[in-house]
This record gives structure tokens, sequence and C-alpha cells, in this order.
């Protein structure tokens, strides 16, 4: 059998324990990634115990007590709290999922709680878009008409074609599926990924956008759309319950009656 070795400088290391206070009846513990460039330091895991009864029922209603009462240092995104952003994407006990609609009760055990997969670390659980963001940009996510709007309304819809839009407006771009999709970790210098590939299908289901012919163009290449193998994580993934690979498959079957 073959053996792999990780170079020193990947391995995650186990870093501080937080106790809780005297007295906490109802304790869970919480095993998070930490990792700070400055500190020229391999990431290591600091476990935080929480006392379940004076925190919310959410992961996130965790983390933001461990930093508030706990440790400042402790770096994570966040915004709405309601799972319209998608800011505090992250890895929660081996699923990319969004932090505010996990349940803490929903874990056996410790909680684990990681960066988003197979991306570049700001800080802790922190990762970096730029890139995924830059690709979203490439598929031009915003209507294109050549013709003129009506001068006193605005361009209609019957409710069929409107229809054709549900399970592709609600995403809210928080990449749990691109990050979970291993076409995507391998070749996300050149493969979209599913998160902007139903982006780009949400432009090509549109009956009011005019640049169906070259929005497929862009997108007729062997990496930016065919890396796609049905692996079907991002469905599974999508805390939303959007089906991205049903989205990817429709703008194959584009492709294919266009020709």
């Amino acid at each position: 059998m073959v053996e792999f070795t990780l170079p020193a400088n990947s391995k995650v290391g186990t870093g501080k324990t937080f106790r809780a206070h005297a007295g906490a009846k109802r304790v869970k513990a919480f095993k998070i990634y930490r990792w700070d460039p400055d500190a020229k330091a391999n990431p290591r895991l600091d476990t935080y115990e929480v006392d379940l009864d004076g925190c919310g029922p959410m992961v996130l209603d965790a983390l933001i007590k461990i930093k508030n009462e706990v440790d400042t240092t402790l770096t994570f995104r966040r915004s709405c709290r309601e799972g319209i952003c998608g800011s505090c994407a992250m890895n929660i006990d081996g699923t990319n999922t969004l932090a505010c609609l996990k349940s803490i009760d929903e874990v056996k055990g410790d909680v684990r709680i990681y960066p988003l997969p197979h991306m570049p670390v700001v800080k802790d659980l922190v990762p970096d878009l730029t890139h995924i963001y830059a690709q979203y940009q490439s598929i031009k996510p915003w209507l294109e008409a050549e013709s003129a709007p009506p001068p006193d309304r605005e361009r209609a819809q019957s409710v069929a074609e409107r229809e054709k839009l549900d399970g592709l407006w609600e995403c809210i771009l928080c990449f749990c599926c691109s990050t979970s999709c291993p076409s995507y970790w391998w070749n996300g210098d050149r493969y979209l990924g599913p998160a902007i590939l139903l982006q780009a299908y949400r432009w090509l289901a549109d009956s009011r956008d005019e640049k169906t012919g070259e929005r497929l163009d862009a997108l007729e290449d062997p990496f930016r759309l065919y890396r796609c193998h049905t692996i079907m994580n991002c469905t599974r993934t999508c805390p939303k319950g959007l089906n991205p690979a049903k989205a990817i498959a429709e703008i194959k079957k584009m492709m294919v009656a266009r020709r």
C-alpha cells in the first residue's frame, strides 16, 4: 500500500482548551479550526466548552458567544443570521452549511468547525473568495437585452416564464456547493463549479434575456462546464435546498439542442 506524508506545514495541531465555567450543566465542546497568517505557525484546533443553557440554539450563536465572552481573536464571517446572506458558510460536522441554520442539537458529540474546504484561508474560518467571485463576474450575472424596454412599464413575463426561475433566484452565493464538489477542488482554476453554473442558468432561463447564444458560447469549453460528473455533492449540501446539478444538466441540454 502506498503511504503519503503530509508536508509539515499542512498538519493541524492541537490548540488551547477553554473550559466552561464552574457549575455549567449542559456543556458542549466546539473544536474550531484556527489559523493566523501573522503567527507563522501551523493551523490548530482550539476547544471551547460552551454552556448551552446560556447560548442560542444555532452554531452561529455559539460562535458569537465564544467571540464575545471567551476569545475575541476568533475570526469568522456573519451578517443576517437568517440564512439570507450566505456569509457564515463553513464546514460543520463534516458538511458544508450555514452556521446560522445549523442547530447545535443536530450534532452528536463535539462540534467540529472548519472553513469551507479547498479554499485559501484568510484567517480562522474566513475563506478567500476572490477567485470564485471573479468567476461569478465572468458569467455576466445581469440582464442583457438589445431591444428597448417598454416606455411605460417593466419587461413583462408570463406566470409560466417566471416559474422557470424558481429554484435559481434563491441562491445566496454561500458557495457551500462549489466547495463540496471534487471537480471544483481539482479544476477550480478553470471549472466554474455548481454555484456559478446555477447562476449562469438563471440568466439562460430568463425569458427577458436576449443573449442566450453569447452566454452559451462563453460556456462551451471542456473545463468551464463539462467538468461536472454528476456526483451530486452540490445538491446534497445546499442549505437552501436548491439543485445545482439539475441546472448544470439543463445547460448541457441547451448546448445539445442548439447543435
